[in-house]
């Protein structure tokens, strides 16, 4: 299995794309969230990821940095439809709030001839807390992750000999995450900035965590691979040392500061670790 991550950048950044990401495995692609808007369409053609190929979509909320790009998609994925250039069926999943978002965004902005294929081939599939679904030949299931903010969900997949990736979306740790999140073999989680830097920044004004947040968070739950996302870009040029820098001095697992289009196999050596 590929991970590759389409974007790595918090809501307002200018120098990244918003985060999103790919899991591939099998020639099957798993997309998650779609950032802010077209650019979503640019980031899947660098990163060799062939759009009409993606039959599954996650949102894991209504923020615009994670939705406006799934209507993108909606509309490129509807219109190569109608021209017989997309194959089979489309299934975006998310929380009831959002697929009538999409639902509604679709019908207002879209052309009719855009969107004649939505319930018929391309279905929007409400999920609920706790609920699972079989993607990429892995179960995976949703949860609420008790956003203070808007209703927000993450999910956890089950990669086979007791492995599991879980996503917790783009807010600090709720305790109802952790028997998704505690052992994880891959834990992605948001790190707004460094802990250093707050004072710059106001992390927590915006309800988020710093990068020592999430990997003495990561420690704690005996995480084997970190890899944080939803970040500040000001640093970006130096954003891999400078959190790692920070990180590494509270967590002692594999530490991935990932920069936009980077990706990873999902690889693992006998104590859980990446594979180099």
């Amino acid at each position: 299995m590929t991970l590759t991550i389409l974007g790595t950048g918090n809501a307002v950044t200018t120098e990244c794309y918003n985060t999103c990401f790919v899991l591939h495995e099998s020639n099957q692609y798993f997309l998650v969230d779609g950032g802010g808007g077209s650019q979503i369409l640019h980031q899947l053609k660098h990163a060799g990821i062939d759009w009409k190929k993606i039959k599954t979509i996650f949102v894991t909320h209504k923020h615009l940095d994670h939705i406006t790009g799934i209507i993108w998609m909606i509309r490129m994925i509807c219109q190569s439809m109608k021209q017989g250039e997309y194959e089979g069926e489309a299934v975006i999943y998310a929380h009831d709030e959002v697929t009538t978002l999409l639902q509604d965004f679709s019908e207002k902005l879209l052309q009719k001839k855009d969107t004649e294929f939505i319930g018929k081939r391309l279905h929007l599939i409400p999920v609920t807390d706790g609920e699972s679904k079989e993607i990429l030949n892995k179960k995976v299931t949703f949860f609420d992750i008790q956003s203070t903010k808007t209703k927000q969900f993450g999910f956890c997949m089950e990669l086979g000999n007791g492995e599991k990736l879980t996503c917790c979306g783009d807010e600090p740790y709720h305790p109802c995450e952790e028997k998704y999140a505690k052992n994880s073999t891959w834990l992605l989680h948001e790190a707004f900035c460094m802990s250093s830097q707050a004072e710059i920044f106001h992390p927590y004004e915006k309800h988020h965590s710093t990068v020592k947040d999430a990997c003495e968070l990561a420690e704690k739950l005996h995480v084997k691979n970190l890899l944080l996302y939803h970040t500040e870009d000001k640093n970006i040029a130096h954003r891999k040392e400078l959190y790692g820098n920070e990180g590494r001095n509270y967590f002692s697992g594999n530490l991935l500061i990932p920069d936009d289009l980077e990706s990873f196999s999902i690889l693992f050596s006998k104590n859980g670790k990446r594979e180099s």
